[in-house]
Protein backbone atom coordinates (compact mmCIF):
# COMPACT_ATOMS: atom_id res chain seq x y z
CA UNK A 1 0.00 0.00 0.00
CA UNK A 2 1.24 3.53 -1.07
CA UNK A 3 2.08 5.86 1.47
CA UNK A 4 -0.84 9.09 1.49
CA UNK A 5 0.71 12.61 1.45
CA UNK A 6 0.95 13.24 5.30
CA UNK A 7 0.36 17.03 5.02
CA UNK A 8 -3.24 16.80 2.65
CA UNK A 9 -3.49 20.71 3.04
CA UNK A 10 0.08 22.22 2.44
CA UNK A 11 -1.25 24.92 4.55
CA UNK A 12 -1.55 23.26 7.64
CA UNK A 13 -3.78 22.71 10.34
CA UNK A 14 -6.59 25.44 9.73
CA UNK A 15 -8.33 27.21 13.12
CA UNK A 16 -12.34 26.52 13.32
CA UNK A 17 -14.92 29.52 12.28
CA UNK A 18 -13.85 32.52 14.64
CA UNK A 19 -10.49 31.78 15.27
CA UNK A 20 -9.00 33.19 11.85
CA UNK A 21 -5.97 34.33 12.51
CA UNK A 22 -5.42 33.08 16.66
CA UNK A 23 -2.00 32.07 17.16
CA UNK A 24 -2.12 28.25 18.27
CA UNK A 25 -1.98 27.21 21.74
CA UNK A 26 0.57 24.31 20.36
CA UNK A 27 2.89 23.95 18.23
CA UNK A 28 5.91 21.34 17.28
CA UNK A 29 8.31 21.73 14.10
CA UNK A 30 10.39 18.97 13.24
CA UNK A 31 9.57 17.03 16.27
CA UNK A 32 12.00 13.83 17.01
CA UNK A 33 11.96 11.90 20.20
CA UNK A 34 14.89 9.34 20.41
CA UNK A 35 15.21 6.70 23.55
CA UNK A 36 17.39 4.02 23.26
CA UNK A 37 18.55 5.02 19.83
CA UNK A 38 15.27 4.15 18.59
CA UNK A 39 12.66 7.11 17.52
CA UNK A 40 9.30 7.40 19.08
CA UNK A 41 8.52 10.37 17.37
CA UNK A 42 10.05 11.49 14.02
CA UNK A 43 9.13 15.42 12.17
CA UNK A 44 6.22 15.58 13.87
CA UNK A 45 4.82 19.23 12.84
CA UNK A 46 1.33 20.40 14.33
CA UNK A 47 -0.32 23.35 15.32
CA UNK A 48 -3.41 23.88 17.93
CA UNK A 49 -5.64 26.79 17.74
CA UNK A 50 -7.98 27.88 20.55
CA UNK A 51 -11.28 26.23 20.02
CA UNK A 52 -10.13 23.29 18.12
CA UNK A 53 -11.13 20.01 19.21
CA UNK A 54 -7.70 16.97 17.91
CA UNK A 55 -8.42 13.57 18.07
CA UNK A 56 -4.65 11.50 17.90
CA UNK A 57 -5.20 8.27 16.67
CA UNK A 58 -2.74 5.11 15.70
CA UNK A 59 -2.06 1.45 16.61
CA UNK A 60 -0.63 0.95 19.95
CA UNK A 61 3.23 1.94 19.60
CA UNK A 62 2.53 4.81 17.55
CA UNK A 63 3.71 7.19 19.44
CA UNK A 64 0.36 8.92 20.88
CA UNK A 65 0.92 8.63 24.59
CA UNK A 66 5.24 10.30 23.67
CA UNK A 67 3.28 13.06 21.84
CA UNK A 68 0.89 13.60 24.67
CA UNK A 69 3.55 14.37 26.98
CA UNK A 70 5.33 16.51 25.02
CA UNK A 71 2.25 18.59 24.16
CA UNK A 72 1.65 18.46 28.36
CA UNK A 73 4.83 20.14 28.92
CA UNK A 74 5.71 16.65 30.96
CA UNK A 75 8.63 15.59 28.59
CA UNK A 76 10.69 17.14 25.80
CA UNK A 77 11.72 16.23 22.27
CA UNK A 78 15.29 15.13 21.47
CA UNK A 79 15.01 17.56 18.66
CA UNK A 80 12.97 20.43 17.28
CA UNK A 81 10.73 22.91 18.58
CA UNK A 82 7.53 22.29 21.50
CA UNK A 83 5.88 26.07 22.03
CA UNK A 84 3.06 25.57 24.43
CA UNK A 85 0.94 28.69 24.99
CA UNK A 86 3.88 30.96 22.96
CA UNK A 87 6.33 29.16 25.41
CA UNK A 88 8.95 27.09 24.44
CA UNK A 89 10.19 23.87 25.75
CA UNK A 90 13.61 24.55 27.31
CA UNK A 91 13.59 27.60 28.22
CA UNK A 92 10.42 28.20 30.46
CA UNK A 93 9.77 26.80 33.73
CA UNK A 94 7.79 24.02 32.97
CA UNK A 95 5.53 24.08 36.10
CA UNK A 96 4.44 27.20 34.98
CA UNK A 97 2.71 26.10 31.94
CA UNK A 98 1.65 22.67 33.86
CA UNK A 99 -0.48 25.58 35.70
CA UNK A 100 -2.65 26.13 32.31
CA UNK A 101 -2.44 23.21 30.98
CA UNK A 102 -5.59 20.18 31.70
CA UNK A 103 -3.92 17.19 32.01
CA UNK A 104 -6.36 14.12 32.47
CA UNK A 105 -4.61 11.18 34.02
CA UNK A 106 -6.57 8.37 33.99
CA UNK A 107 -4.07 6.40 36.40
CA UNK A 108 -4.79 9.71 38.83
CA UNK A 109 -2.65 8.40 42.44
CA UNK A 110 -5.37 9.47 44.72
CA UNK A 111 -5.55 6.47 47.55
CA UNK A 112 -7.89 8.92 50.21
CA UNK A 113 -11.39 8.74 49.97
CA UNK A 114 -12.27 11.87 49.18
CA UNK A 115 -15.78 12.80 47.76
CA UNK A 116 -16.21 14.04 44.31
CA UNK A 117 -16.57 17.57 44.85
CA UNK A 118 -13.15 17.53 47.02
CA UNK A 119 -11.50 15.72 44.48
CA UNK A 120 -12.69 18.36 41.96
CA UNK A 121 -11.73 21.54 44.15
CA UNK A 122 -7.88 19.56 44.51
CA UNK A 123 -8.20 21.23 40.86
CA UNK A 124 -7.47 24.73 42.30
CA UNK A 125 -4.61 23.95 44.03
CA UNK A 126 -3.19 21.47 41.39
CA UNK A 127 -2.42 18.64 44.29
CA UNK A 128 -3.55 15.35 44.82
CA UNK A 129 -4.78 15.94 48.59
CA UNK A 130 -6.47 18.97 49.58
CA UNK A 131 -4.34 21.38 50.95
CA UNK A 132 -5.38 21.77 54.97
CA UNK A 133 -3.76 25.20 55.45
CA UNK A 134 -6.29 26.78 52.15
CA UNK A 135 -10.03 26.66 52.39
CA UNK A 136 -11.38 27.37 49.15
CA UNK A 137 -12.81 30.07 47.96
CA UNK A 138 -16.61 31.08 47.28
CA UNK A 139 -15.84 31.53 43.62
CA UNK A 140 -13.55 27.87 43.23
CA UNK A 141 -16.85 26.53 45.31
CA UNK A 142 -19.02 27.65 42.71
CA UNK A 143 -16.91 26.73 39.89
CA UNK A 144 -16.59 23.45 41.06
CA UNK A 145 -20.34 22.52 41.11
CA UNK A 146 -20.59 24.64 37.49
CA UNK A 147 -18.25 21.80 36.58
CA UNK A 148 -19.73 19.28 38.23
CA UNK A 149 -23.00 19.36 37.01
CA UNK A 150 -21.78 19.97 33.20
CA UNK A 151 -19.91 16.36 33.77
CA UNK A 152 -22.98 15.02 34.98
CA UNK A 153 -22.00 13.84 37.97
CA UNK A 154 -24.24 16.10 40.34
CA UNK A 155 -25.81 12.77 41.89
CA UNK A 156 -22.39 11.44 42.87
CA UNK A 157 -20.71 15.10 44.66
CA UNK A 158 -20.60 12.98 48.10
CA UNK A 159 -19.95 10.21 46.89
CA UNK A 160 -16.22 8.48 47.83
CA UNK A 161 -14.10 7.82 45.16
CA UNK A 162 -12.85 4.52 46.25
CA UNK A 163 -16.86 3.81 45.57
CA UNK A 164 -16.61 5.78 41.96
CA UNK A 165 -17.23 3.70 38.89
CA UNK A 166 -14.51 4.21 36.33
CA UNK A 167 -16.78 6.46 34.29
CA UNK A 168 -17.51 8.41 36.99
CA UNK A 169 -13.86 8.81 38.30
CA UNK A 170 -13.19 9.81 34.49
CA UNK A 171 -15.55 12.88 34.65
CA UNK A 172 -14.40 13.68 37.81
CA UNK A 173 -10.75 13.97 36.96
CA UNK A 174 -11.70 16.35 33.60
CA UNK A 175 -13.88 18.25 36.13
CA UNK A 176 -11.05 18.39 38.13
CA UNK A 177 -8.77 19.38 35.50
CA UNK A 178 -10.80 22.12 34.00
CA UNK A 179 -11.07 24.39 37.83
CA UNK A 180 -7.75 26.20 36.83
CA UNK A 181 -9.91 27.42 33.83
CA UNK A 182 -7.13 25.82 31.88
CA UNK A 183 -6.68 26.72 27.49
CA UNK A 184 -5.79 23.55 26.72
CA UNK A 185 -7.89 19.61 27.53
CA UNK A 186 -5.21 16.94 27.17
CA UNK A 187 -7.06 13.72 27.33
CA UNK A 188 -5.23 10.07 27.35
CA UNK A 189 -7.62 7.31 26.23
CA UNK A 190 -10.60 8.55 28.48
CA UNK A 191 -12.93 6.08 27.13
CA UNK A 192 -10.85 3.04 27.98
CA UNK A 193 -12.10 0.17 29.98
CA UNK A 194 -15.85 2.13 29.78
CA UNK A 195 -18.88 -0.04 28.99
CA UNK A 196 -21.52 1.33 26.33
CA UNK A 197 -23.39 3.69 28.86
CA UNK A 198 -20.51 5.11 30.50
CA UNK A 199 -18.66 6.06 27.35
CA UNK A 200 -21.68 7.62 25.77
CA UNK A 201 -22.67 9.75 28.69
CA UNK A 202 -18.46 10.72 28.60
CA UNK A 203 -19.02 11.84 24.83
CA UNK A 204 -22.05 13.60 25.53
CA UNK A 205 -20.52 15.44 28.63
CA UNK A 206 -17.52 16.32 26.57
CA UNK A 207 -19.53 17.58 24.07
CA UNK A 208 -21.22 19.73 26.08
CA UNK A 209 -18.26 20.99 27.90
CA UNK A 210 -16.80 22.03 24.53
CA UNK A 211 -20.31 23.89 23.45
CA UNK A 212 -19.89 25.85 27.04
CA UNK A 213 -16.34 26.66 26.80
CA UNK A 214 -15.80 27.33 22.97
CA UNK A 215 -12.48 29.31 23.44
CA UNK A 216 -11.06 25.74 24.79
CA UNK A 217 -8.93 23.64 22.89
CA UNK A 218 -8.42 19.92 23.49
CA UNK A 219 -6.66 16.96 22.53
CA UNK A 220 -7.78 13.41 22.62
CA UNK A 221 -5.29 10.39 22.51
CA UNK A 222 -7.36 6.97 21.69
CA UNK A 223 -7.10 3.96 18.76
CA UNK A 224 -10.93 3.50 18.40
CA UNK A 225 -12.70 5.98 16.67
CA UNK A 226 -16.28 4.96 18.26
CA UNK A 227 -14.26 6.87 21.20
CA UNK A 228 -14.65 10.42 19.27
CA UNK A 229 -17.30 12.79 20.45
CA UNK A 230 -19.33 14.83 17.65
CA UNK A 231 -17.46 18.36 18.07
CA UNK A 232 -14.03 16.52 16.80
CA UNK A 233 -12.69 19.43 14.64
CA UNK A 234 -9.27 18.11 13.27
CA UNK A 235 -7.34 14.56 13.58
CA UNK A 236 -3.53 13.21 13.37
CA UNK A 237 -2.88 10.33 12.54
CA UNK A 238 0.32 8.33 13.61
CA UNK A 239 2.03 5.31 12.56
CA UNK A 240 5.75 4.31 13.92
CA UNK A 241 6.33 7.97 15.35
CA UNK A 242 5.39 9.39 12.27
CA UNK A 243 2.81 11.60 10.95
CA UNK A 244 0.21 9.75 7.89
CA UNK A 245 -2.09 12.83 7.69
CA UNK A 246 -3.35 16.10 9.81
CA UNK A 247 -5.66 18.31 9.55
CA UNK A 248 -9.67 19.08 9.81
CA UNK A 249 -11.50 15.96 10.63
CA UNK A 250 -13.18 15.58 7.52
CA UNK A 251 -10.32 15.69 5.61
CA UNK A 252 -8.12 12.82 7.48
CA UNK A 253 -10.50 10.86 9.17
CA UNK A 254 -11.00 8.68 5.27
CA UNK A 255 -10.78 4.85 4.65
CA UNK A 256 -7.93 5.33 2.51
CA UNK A 257 -5.67 7.40 5.31
CA UNK A 258 -7.18 5.20 8.36
CA UNK A 259 -6.25 1.92 6.68
CA UNK A 260 -3.11 3.40 5.97
CA UNK A 261 -2.56 4.13 9.70
CA UNK A 262 -3.54 1.13 10.67
CA UNK A 263 -1.94 -0.82 7.87
CA UNK A 264 -5.17 -2.69 7.59
CA UNK A 265 -8.14 -1.78 5.21
CA UNK A 266 -10.81 -0.07 7.01
CA UNK A 267 -14.38 1.23 6.28
CA UNK A 268 -14.85 4.42 7.89
CA UNK A 269 -18.10 5.90 7.99
CA UNK A 270 -19.56 8.72 9.96
CA UNK A 271 -23.28 8.68 10.85
CA UNK A 272 -25.29 11.68 12.85
CA UNK A 273 -21.05 13.31 13.96
CA UNK A 274 -19.97 9.73 15.14
CA UNK A 275 -17.16 7.52 13.12
CA UNK A 276 -17.41 3.90 13.18
CA UNK A 277 -14.26 1.36 11.56
CA UNK A 278 -15.17 -2.24 10.27
CA UNK A 279 -12.76 -4.25 8.54
CA UNK A 280 -13.04 -3.90 4.77
CA UNK A 281 -12.63 -7.48 4.39
CA UNK A 282 -13.87 -10.26 6.28
CA UNK A 283 -12.37 -13.96 6.12
CA UNK A 284 -14.98 -16.49 6.91
CA UNK A 285 -14.24 -19.94 7.57
CA UNK A 286 -14.54 -23.08 4.79
CA UNK A 287 -16.08 -25.72 5.15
Amino acid sequence: MSTPDPHPSSSGPRPPAGQAGAEPLLRTRGVDVVRDGRHLLRGIDLAIHPGEHWALLGPNGAGKSTLLALLGAVSHPTRGEVDVLGRRLGRVDVRELRAHLGHVNPRHPLHSPLTVREVVLTGATSTIEPDLYRKPSPEEAERAERLIDTLGITAAAESRWTTLSQGERGRTLIARALMPSPRLLLLDEPATGLDLTAREVLLDSLDLLRHQHPELASVLVTHHLEELPESTTHALLLRGGETVAAGPVDEVMTTELVSATFEHPIRITRHEGRWTARAAARRTPRD
